[in-house]
């Protein structure tokens, strides 16, 4: 019988996202075969806390876990993931594999990455790299232009620009779409921060919401097309699910309607698509992939003019949703792989890149 892998499980996190972290986590962890990983959890707090946490895992969602984890020193961390910390004689060695189930800022962008990268550890999903420019929309944008895919109209503007020149942002702005346009914080992610603006003043709240985030910002042409979202997997030879489309229940998939409105967006598995459409999108699923230098996973996001038959590809997410009603593991599910065998295939291609890279 071969010996159960070591698999920490690291969660919650600084960013705007740690809500959707935990929800993300907690189905994580319900759907791991038991007889396969030893589980390892493992807290940051909202104030970039470590914790060891050892509790059941329906404390997580609510924050409550907090109260029954212990603390971890940065040298207790290291420690605890290259072994000398696993007590358990069932569980001696060091952590085989981490899954990073973070999203946004410090857990999205790469820099956890990084650190996973100097313990040598296998870890789920992106690099440093394609993670880093999957949370930069603005320079991912670029690449995805380069690499011959349609991007709706943008214009980048700072925060200190704002600052000191609203009117002349907006004016900018003005001269170049017509309302509605989309304010985005360019390294957000789960749509926090993200405002559609109908006029100058819906605008310049949208604006000063966006700088809270961060100190890049988006403003994008509205595409009035059909929300198309399509995932990915793989390293070197990814694939591309079917595609799936959101009915908003509101005027656009924000945060609210993501993960807070009981159920009432509608989330379409196949996708309203043509045969023809559907082609197009996987195949520009993986294109996108591929110009980010992505491995693991990702979640591709796409607009669909339905007049002109046009696809736009609006972001990649490396970190996608894992919640229950996230539509990475749904696509998959439906393509034949369930929610257990798809974490069983992440940690797989973890160990490939791994012992690849190495």
């Amino acid at each position: 019988m071969e010996s159960k892998l070591n698999v920490a499980v690291v969660f919650g996190g600084k960013s705007g996202e740690h809500e959707v972290s935990l929800m993300s986590a907690t189905n994580v962890i319900n759907a791991m075969d038991k007889s396969k990983y030893n589980i390892h959890t493992i807290g940051i707090t909202k104030l970039g806390k470590w914790m060891l946490y050892k509790g059941p895992v329906e404390r997580l969602q609510d924050g409550s876990w907090e109260q029954e984890a212990s603390s971890l020193n940065s040298q207790e961390l290291v420690e605890l993931l290259l072994g000398s910390m696993l007590q358990d004689p069932a569980e001696k060695g060091k952590i085989d594999a981490i899954f990073p189930v973070l999203h946004g800022p410090n857990g999205e962008d790469g820099t956890i990455q990084g650190f996973f990268e100097m313990l040598n550890i296998p870890y789920v999903g992106c690099g440093v790299i394609g993670s880093a420019l999957g949370m930069d929309k603005a320079i991912s944008k670029q690449l995805f232009i380069d690499a011959g895919l349609n991007v709706a109209g943008y214009v980048l503007t700072y925060k200190h620009e704002i600052k000191d020149n609203l009117p002349g942002v907006i004016a900018a702005i003005e001269g170049k779409f017509p309302y509605p346009v989309f304010v985005k914080p360019v390294n957000m992610g789960s749509s926090v921060g993200i405002t559609k603006a109908h006029d100058r003043d819906e605008l310049e709240k949208g604006l000063l919401e966006a700088v809270k985030y961060d100190r890049k910002i988006l403003v994008e042409e509205f595409i009035k097309g059909s929300e198309i979202e399509c995932a990915v997997l793989g390293n070197n030879y990814p694939e591309a699910s079917g595609a799936g489309e959101i009915i908003p229940s509101k005027e656009f998939y924000d945060y609210e309607a993501k993960y807070f409105d009981d159920g009432k967006s509608t989330l379409i598995i196949p996708a309203r698509l043509t045969e023809e459409e559907e082609k197009s999108i996987k195949e520009a699923a993986v294109k996108a992939y591929r110009a980010l230098d992505c491995c693991g996973m990702s979640r591709v996001d796409f607009f669909l003019d339905r007049s002109t038959g046009k696809v736009y590809i609006n972001e990649i997410n490396t970190i996608p949703g894992f919640t229950k009603i996230s539509m990475y593991p749904k696509l998959w599910e439906t393509a034949g792989l369930s929610y257990s065998k798809l974490i069983d295939r992440l940690i797989e291609l973890a160990l490939e890149r791994h012992a690849e890279t190495r």
